[in-house]
């Protein structure tokens, strides 16, 4: 008897032994499909087309290359524009100096007429005075209201601001201290300076080669000291005539003496005295009388 062939036993779904992950199968299929398709469509169509495309390496240097072309224009352009321009400026700059020099030609020449015309004014009057007996009597006007050049005895002060002088400050510290804080020299300080050379015997004086006479204003503009409306510059240099040993000495121990050395002291400007044979000081530059008149009345002079 012929037997059937025996199949293999059918194993049914029932019987299948499950998966021991099989009750997490949420993050077994994240792990087992980390890239969405679509994404990994997009990488895949990227990479191809980066297949038939240029490296990297060489489009960084074609970027490179445009970069540097694209300076040098620059550079070159900028070159070209400073090149035609630089023929103007220096014109421009050319037409200014001469400019200058011309003024300053005119204003020496202004300066040369005014000296000439001071000196012919002051020999007509000696001239008019002597021959009134009065010659002596002029000179001594003369001197004394700064119209005439003088000469003598006498002593030389140079004043200065402190070597790390500063601009820095409000207001005025004079009016609380009477002194300066700054390390600068103020009009005040010259103020005194020439009082107390008046004070102690001084004939005729002057600073940075300007006369002062009766008539002249020591002042302030901003950082600058005006001497006449002039501006001046530091190094200060104070001539005056007088005896010269004396006049130094009752300086210096006079308050106002002691006022410029205690700024000297305390606050680094820097001063120095010295007695001279001989100093010489220019005229004034002008002496006009606007309003007092002399007297006529008897017994009066």
């Amino acid at each position: 008897m012929c037997g059937m062939p025996q199949q293999p036993p059918v194993r049914s779904s029932l019987t299948r032994p499950a998966r021991p992950d099989a009750s997490m199968s949420l993050l077994t299929n994240v792990m087992d499909h980390s890239l969405d398709d679509g994404y990994a469509e997009a990488a895949v169509r990227k990479q191809a087309e980066g297949a038939g495309g240029m490296p990297k390496t060489v489009r960084a240097k074609l970027g490179l290359a445009a970069g540097l072309v694209l300076a040098g224009l620059v550079v070159t352009l900028g070159a070209a524009n400073a090149r035609i321009a630089a023929p103007a400026i220096a014109k421009e700059r050319q037409e200014l100096i001469d400019r200058i020099e011309r003024e300053t030609n005119a204003a020496d020449e202004l300066e040369d007429n005014v000296d000439t015309l001071r000196a012919d004014v002051s020999a007509r009057q000696r001239a008019a005075l002597s021959a009134d007996g009065g010659s002596e009597q002029a000179d001594l006007v003369g001197i004394l209201s700064g119209a005439t050049e003088v000469h003598g005895p006498g002593v030389k002060l140079v004043v200065d601001d402190a070597e790390e002088a500063s601009q820095d400050g409000d207001g005025d510290p004079r009016e609380t201290s009477g002194f300066s804080d700054t390390g600068r020299v103020r009009d005040r300080d010259m103020q005194r300076v020439v009082n107390g050379l008046w004070e102690s015997g001084a004939e005729a004086i002057s600073i940075n080669g300007q006369r002062l006479t009766a008539l002249s204003a020591i002042r302030a503009a901003g950082d600058a000291i005006l001497v006449d409306n002039r501006p001046l510059v530091p190094p200060y240099t104070v001539l005056a005539v007088g005896d010269g040993q004396r006049l130094s000495t009752r300086f210096q121990n006079s308050p106002d003496g002691l006022y410029l050395h205690a700024l000297q002291e305390n606050y680094g400007i820097r001063t120095g005295i010295s007695v001279e044979d001989d100093v010489r000081l220019p005229a004034a530059p002008s002496v006009i009388v606007r309003t007092a008149q002399p007297s006529t009345e008897k017994g009066t002079s």
